[in-house]
């Protein structure tokens, strides 16, 4: 992250500190005026080899294959962390950079929407602890969930305990130089309308939009994507696409086009979730998006 962007964070937090004083992000701001796309490669593309317990590969294994790709960067998901201890943190950032890949985000699985009162504090404290640990690797982003509409809830108090959730990470966020990013993952943020009413009430410039090319189920994911890029603090690219529930290929070329189109400043994880090898596919595919983006 750019010291410059670091003094606006800062500048942020003390705004939302203000009585009457809102910085809700409508849209986040981009530093100039002509997109600037980073080509990352998200570890659970590699989920099935990924496992802590049983699986043949390790972060340290993934940054290896990584290395030998045209990437800038690489994306590490909390799920395959075998340890979370500073030395292990400090190992993983350590060889992350000696190989030249540098630690773009780390995803992580939250579930805002619970009702209870502690398993949703548990959920806000994960949140907060992943968010020191990205620091300390150095990563830009910490993606989060929103959740699932739960039996006899409404949308109006989930969407109020979510928001509720994220004013309390976020400062935690703007102290530490990290952004929260927040998937369109389904549940209440299955169109970039829900998404976006739970992004635009959070007064903090800490909290930005995960854009999930994969997840749309609509008629015209393409649409939907170019609705949340304007927030958009990290993309996630998928090679299939869902409309009205169809799985088809995605056009990797219009998903980038679209991001040029909205400005997009950031790092573009590829996130493969098709069929074929990965160890096979993703190399291929990210040669593609490398000419894509250029």
């Amino acid at each position: 992250m750019s010291p410059t962007r670091r003094d606006f964070l800062r500048t942020a937090a003390v705004a939302a500190a203000s009585p009457g004083v809102a910085v809700a992000i409508d849209p986040i701001r981009r530093p100039g005026p002509v997109a600037d796309l980073k080509l990352s490669l998200a570890a659970y593309s590699f989920r099935q080899f990924l496992d802590v317990k049983k699986g043949s590969m390790t972060l340290f294994d993934f940054i290896d294959f990584a290395a030998d790709l045209p990437l800038d960067a690489v994306e590490l998901t909390s799920y395959y962390f075998a340890d979370t201890s500073d030395a292990y943190l400090a190992k993983l950032r350590e060889h992350a950079e000696r190989r030249r890949r540098p630690i773009s985000g780390v995803p992580i699985r939250s579930e805002f929407t619970l009702r209870d009162d502690t398993a949703r504090a548990r959920e806000v404290q994960h949140a907060k602890d992943w968010t020191a640990r990205a620091a300390r690797l150095r990563a830009r982003t910490v993606r989060i969930f929103a959740g699932n509409l739960g039996k006899n809830d409404t949308l109006a108090d989930a969407q109020r305990r979510v928001v509720d959730c994220l004013n309390e990470c976020c400062p935690v966020a703007e102290r530490l130089g990290v952004q929260l990013a927040l998937e369109n993952h389904g549940g209440i943020t299955d169109t970039a309308e829900h998404l976006l009413d739970l992004v635009r009430p959070v007064r903090s410039q800490a909290l930005g939009v995960n854009i999930d090319t994969g997840n749309f189920r609509t008629a015209d994911p393409y649409r939907e994507i170019a609705a949340i890029v304007p927030y958009g603090v990290v993309a996630q690219v998928k090679t299939e696409m869902f409309p009205n529930g169809r799985r088809e290929d995605a056009d990797l070329a219009r998903v980038v086009r679209i991001l040029k189109d909205g400005n997009f400043h950031g790092y573009v994880a590829l996130e493969y979730e098709a069929a074929e090898d990965p160890k096979v596919a993703v190399p291929r595919v990210v040669r593609e998006l490398r000419r894509l983006i250029g």
